[in-house]
């Protein structure tokens, strides 16, 4: 069976229809913008085409000491030549301006709060957010004072590329979407500069930044639930069925710390007060010791009232507009939750058919038109002190250099570690804006902001900063009702008007991640990967290697905090007293990491990095489940048993792996239940010989992930506070502060859901097979408790509670799929469709349906190695997906291979818009050229970039 079926209004496939239907949309776009935009322009087809690029003959560029060539595959996929370093970034800065500027564009007003320069006040919030994280005052930091001067000419030589393309060029040969902006905006591009290219780490690292989501979680459910019921939502990492990434070799650990100074030496060893599962038991609220904040009352059952949910409502409320303000912050990697990820793998020669290793990666972000990777080949003609690169991968369109992919001798990959780099504090504000640190008043760090507004008036706010960092609550209604009814101890201090919320985050202090990014383009040995990694300080990441020698390695990098007193960091802590803070880091001498393992491969999927009873420091207890990488790690080692080896098309097969462990879990206990409603009963049939896989024509796999939906929203999604629940998904509740689902119907209280469909919980990931996993065998545990409503009868049991759940999904995939279920299949429930990350969902609808693509029927699915996420709170429709496949065959690296998700173009009717999504939809890798006689062998058009005088649009 297919792995995936396209959608009916999904892309065409092959070179002829691909074409006509660009002309066709080039057409479209002229007849609407003359008659929807009503301002009576006429566009004619020349116009749209105008910002195409030139992809053959030649151009001057100014600032080159040599000729550069820049040849293009069918796929457009540019491979630059050139003689200095410095020629070779300037080249790649201007050839990503050329296919990518409107994304470079938005990227950078992102990342220094300046959305509402081109897009009006819809985005002051947001930009005031932003402002307040300070992005681009750390960037600016670490370009002036951190980075290598070597780094910083490079820098300086791709924004210089860059300008060289925007020099002259009227905003409408630049790109379509400013043409259409120019409706509404006056808005002209201004030039690049290097710590636009900088800060564009940050916005990476805010997308990766471990547990915030999760603490400010565990915070909102204390309204709701006991410890002991937060603990069942949070269970341990499952050490004894998945394996972690390292196994055999350990980093030397010498109990020190470092970081600015403020190691004592005693960070070598850690407690955990509480064990991974103390979530705010009474010794550990604010003002007991310096722990988290937490509800001390015990809960006799689920969802039930009493005085702790009302002692909350001021916290829950301030800890709300925290996390909508994070809603609101541009995912451009992905939704926040435990789905996002990625996996990779690298198997050693000793177990594969080539002799020599082979190495596989696909991280898992927000799908988006155009896809955030965009794949190059960046190469020195000869590799000297003058030109030291020889690289090809994905890059990041507004910053030179290849993050992903491999150079003659060496390849690496990565996916999230998931360190919990993040702290919320409680802080006590004082009067003449003052806060509470060690019993003494302290004034606040302050900084003046304007917010330019595209039609508007500029606005004006001030950035507070604690010890500890930002005010992120200030940012919502100014501290009204912040923290009123905290639970907090008799030691802390009076609550007054209420306690702020500050953000302390590894990635708002400079470093030298940048030059880690040039460090391992240019790695030969695993030696020098190493020590490019202890540059890699965030956003932390799992980096896996392999060489051309035959080794393969891991190592972890990053800048990951170690807290005084032994605190885990899973709750927001008391700010006013130091003793809460971070007294150092670890350092990178003491991460883990694995060279030439003796079991032949190593597997990262964002799971536990390394068994916590083996190693001192605390890096996080909010780790992905092992779902994937333990199906992995089963793929490898039955593939390779009694002697057996693993090919390049075996590593693209794995990527592609379906089945399901929820569905090989409670699939028996779903056929056990005795159906006697013939139309349930029909469903139910289904998932008799299932094979549990989820291909995008399974009505098997419909079925199962609709009646996985209901169980988590009946067993948990009801039960969690409002907070937590998906916007405008509301249901009745009893007592008066919305405790919990309502029983008795005469005196209903309706409450809604608050928060976005992509990060509601329960999402429906690994965290959550694993808390039903440890329940299902507990046929009577208050979970499977669900109260009646106007149809259904009250649940008491697991079997009562899964046979609504099988109910419930059948009547809504027949609203959705129609009563014939042998019409359904799971890729008309879960679709992908790709979104201009702009005008693309914010847009006039014409122009939505002019820049966006799709839908694509896609199998897979949450925590599934082909890893096509959903929220199951939210719906079945794809939020974060593999964003690119790659495996690099080290022994030829000619027949590496690798795949985007759209195209290499920005361009919406440009025939690399999304030339790749069909394959890359069904499992194809493309064949990835990287010697120059396989380069030359793909090239169909070749750019000759010559040095000389300025460039003009009429050159162009």
């Amino acid at each position: 069976m297919p792995a995936t079926t396209p959608a009916p209004s999904a892309a065409p496939q092959g070179k002829k229809k691909k074409g006509r239907r660009a002309r066709l949309l080039v057409i479209v776009l002229v007849l609407g913008l003359v008659a929807g935009v009503g301002y009576g322009t006429y566009w004619s087809v020349s116009t749209v085409r105008a910002s195409f690029p030139q992809t053959s003959g030649e151009l001057t560029l100014d600032g080159l000491a040599g000729p550069v060539d820049v040849k293009r595959d069918a796929n457009g996929i540019p491979q630059i030549y050139a003689s200095s370093d410095t020629d070779l970034f300037r080249a790649q800065g201007f050839v990503q301006a050329q296919d990518r500027f409107w994304e470079m564009d938005v990227r950078r007003h992102m990342t220094s709060g300046r959305l509402s320069e081109m897009f009006g006040s819809g985005q002051v919030e947001t930009d005031a957010f932003l402002r307040t994280l300070g992005w681009r005052q750390v960037a600016q930091e670490e370009y002036d004072k951190k980075l290598s001067p070597e780094t910083k000419r490079y820098l300086q030589a791709y924004a210089a590329g860059v300008n060289q393309y925007l020099k002259g060029r009227p905003n409408k040969d630049i790109s379509v979407e400013y043409a259409a902006l120019g409706f509404t905006n006056d808005y002209t591009p201004e030039e690049w500069t290097p710590v636009d290219s900088v800060a564009w780490l940050k916005a990476m690292a805010w997308d990766l930044r471990g547990n915030m989501q999760d603490e400010i979680d565990r915070s909102l459910m204390t309204s709701r639930l006991d410890q002991k019921q937060i603990a069942d939502l949070y269970p341990q990492y499952p050490f004894d069925r998945h394996k972690p990434i390292v196994e055999e070799n350990l980093a030397r650990t010498s109990g020190g710390s470092s970081g600015n100074g403020t190691s004592n030496g005693t960070g070598g060893t850690r407690t955990n007060s509480g064990g991974a599962n103390s979530v705010g038991a009474g010794g550990n609220s604010v003002g007991s010791g310096g722990n988290s904040v937490g509800a001390g009352a015990h809960k006799s059952s689920v969802g039930t009232s009493n005085s702790a949910g009302s002692a909350t409502q001021g916290l829950q409320s301030q800890l709300s507009r925290v996390s909508n303000a994070l809603d609101k912050v541009p995912a451009l990697l992905g939704p926040s939750g435990n789905g996002i990820g990625s996996n990779s793998w690298v198997v050693s020669g000793s177990k594969t058919t080539t002799g020599k290793p082979l190495l596989a990666n696909d991280p898992h972000l927000a799908p988006q038109m155009p896809s955030l990777w965009y794949q190059m080949g960046l190469h020195c003609r000869e590799v000297s002190a003058q030109c030291q690169y020889d690289a090809a991968g994905y890059t990041f369109s507004g910053m030179p250099g290849v993050v992903i992919g491999h150079n003659q001798d060496i390849a690496w990959g990565m996916t999230n570690l998931g360190a919990d780099v993040t702290d919320l504090y409680l802080e006590k504000v004082g009067a003449n804006n003052t806060y509470l640190y060690d019993g003494r008043e302290k004034p606040f760090r302050t900084r003046e902001e304007t917010i330019k507004v595209a039609g508007g008036e500029p606005k004006k706010i001030t950035v507070r900063s604690t010890e500890n960092g930002p005010l992120v609550s200030d940012r919502n209604s100014e501290l009204e009702s912040v923290g009123q009814k905290a639970p907090v101890t008799n030691a802390a201090p009076d609550r007054g008007n209420g306690y702020a919320v500050s953000l302390k985050w590894t990635a708002l202090l400079p470093g030298k991640s940048m030059d880690a990014v040039f460090e391992l383009n240019r790695a030969k040995n695993f030696t020098q990967f190493r020590a490019a990694a202890a540059h890699f300080e965030v956003p932390s990441q799992n980096l896996i290697y392999a060489d051309t020698a035959g080794n393969i390695g891991y190592q972890a990098p990053g800048t990951i905090p170690i807290r005084k007193g032994g605190r885990d960091g899973r709750l927001p802590a008391a700010g006013w007293e130091s003793k809460n803070g971070w007294q150092g880091f670890i350092r990178q001498s003491e991460m883990p990491y694995e060279y030439n393992p003796g079991r032949g491969y190593i597997v990262t999927a964002n799971q536990a990095v390394i068994d916590t009873k083996k190693y001192p420091y605390l890096l996080t207890e909010d780790w992905g489940y092992g779902a994937r990488s333990q199906r992995i790690n089963d793929l490898i080692e039955s593939k390779t048993k009694d002697g057996g080896k693993i090919s390049s098309d075996d590593m693209r097969t794995m990527q592609m792996d379906n089945s399901s462990e929820i569905a090989k879990l409670l699939t028996p206990y779903l056929l056990k239940i005795d159906v006697s409603d013939p139309y349930i009963r029909e469903a139910q049939k289904l998932l008799e010989g299932w094979d549990y896989t989820q291909e995008s024509d399974s009505a098997a796999a419909a079925y199962f992930n609709g009646v996985w939906r209901n169980i988590l929203k009946l067993a948990f999604g009801n039960k969690m506070p409002k907070e937590l629940r998906v916007k405008g998904q509301c249901l009745y509740v009893r007592g008066a502060d919305g405790s919990g689902p309502v029983d008795d119907l005469a005196k209903p209280t309706r409450e809604c859901g608050e928060r976005d469909g992509d990060s509601a919980q329960p999402d429906g990931g690994d965290r959550w097979f694993e808390v039903v996993r440890k329940l299902v065998k507990d046929e009577k545990n208050d979970w499977w408790s669900s109260p009646a409503s106007r149809t259904d009868k009250a649940t008491t049991t697991r079997d009562e509670l899964f046979a609504r759940a099988m109910e419930d999904a059948r009547w809504e995939l027949t609203a959705k799929l129609g009563k014939n279920i042998k019409t359904w299949n799971w890729g008309r429930l879960h679709q992908l469709t790709l979104k201009n990350q702009t005008l693309g969902t914010e847009g006039p609808g014409f122009i939505q349906y002019l820049l966006n693509r799709g839908p694509w029927n896609l199998g897979g699915g949450e925590a599934a190695v082909n890893a096509t996420g959903w929220n199951a709170a939210g719906g079945y429709e794809v939020v974060w997906v593999p964003s690119m496949r790659m495996v690099v065959n080290l022994g030829a690296l000619d027949k590496s291979r690798w795949i985007n998700l759209t195209g290499a173009s920005g361009h919406a009717y440009s025939p690399n818009y999304t030339d790749q999504t069909d394959k890359w939809a069904k499992g194809e890798l493309l064949d990835w050229s990287f010697s120059k006689a396989a380069v030359d062998k793909s090239t169909v058009d070749t750019l000759v970039l010559k040095p000389g005088q300025e460039v003009t649009p009429g050159e162009q």
